[in-house]
């Protein structure tokens, strides 16, 4: 046993110790006190600062308005409506929509109707043909044909039609023009081949003539626009398009 306590003495001697802590500083900081608030770091002073100076304007009304004024014209000039999609033409055949009557042909609307159907040689084949019969129709029917597009004539965007022609047997009464046209609408007499006819311009929607069995027929001008009305030896022609007057007679210049 003596002679491991020597050898252990000996040891001790050779081996290098850590130096011994400073018992008084480590005491010191556990017991040293926390630090105050305002020794924060310099970041949440300046967080403070900011909020202070925000809520001093804010209770400025001038100010106060003015902050609101700005956020609306951002809020608005960042909002967007959306565009209606546009409407496409109704599908189908050309003036299916309009209430014209039943889709025909134009050779077998001239036998359902037993007179002459005029067609103007100016626009060609109509693109469509309508027949009304009675009880909807006039006594003896009623034939229209319907044009697309022609050169020099507008079509309506709401149902592609460039020109109407609509005949039916019967006769016009001039009084009738004056009852029915509107303030917008001004009616001329015309001659067309030594015709009777009348040129109604403006936005006319109702056109009123006699049938065959002199009963009154009031009928609605499909494109309320420019009209020409012809008698053609007892056989009323209504033409209608966005047309001029003189383009308009032209066309009724070349019925047959």
């Amino acid at each position: 046993m003596a002679d491991l306590e020597e050898q252990l003495a000996a040891m001790a001697g050779s081996i290098e110790w850590p130096p011994t802590p400073r018992l008084s500083l480590a005491v010191a900081s556990k017991t040293r006190p926390a630090r105050r608030a305002w020794a924060q770091p310099r970041w949440a002073l300046a967080a403070v600062a900011v909020l202070a100076i925000v809520a001093t304007l804010l209770a400025y009304t001038p100010t106060r308005t003015a902050i609101a004024d700005w956020v609306n014209l951002h809020t608005n000039l960042r909002h967007t409506t959306a565009l209606p999609t546009p409407s496409p033409l109704p599908s189908g055949t050309l003036g299916s929509n309009l209430g014209l009557g039943k889709q025909t042909t134009l050779e077998a609307a001239q036998s359902a109707v037993g007179w002459q159907v005029l067609v103007p040689a100016q626009l060609g084949p109509p693109d469509a043909v309508y027949l009304l019969m009675p009880p909807g129709g006039p006594s003896q029917g009623e034939v229209t044909l319907v044009y697309g597009p022609r050169p020099g004539i507008a079509t309506a965007n709401e149902t592609g039609v460039g020109v109407l022609v609509t005949e039916a047997r019967g006769s016009v009464n001039e009084q009738f023009f004056e009852k029915t046209a509107g303030p917008d609408t001004t009616v001329e007499t015309v001659s067309v081949d030594g015709h009777d006819g009348w040129w109604i311009s403006g936005k006319p929607h109702m056109f009123v003539f006699v049938d065959s069995n002199n009963e009154p027929r009031f009928e609605t001008l499909r494109l309320a626009t420019n009209t020409l009305v012809i008698d053609d030896g007892g056989t009323i022609v209504r033409i209608e398009g966005h047309m001029t007057r003189e383009l308009a007679l032209q066309v009724a210049g070349t019925l047959a």
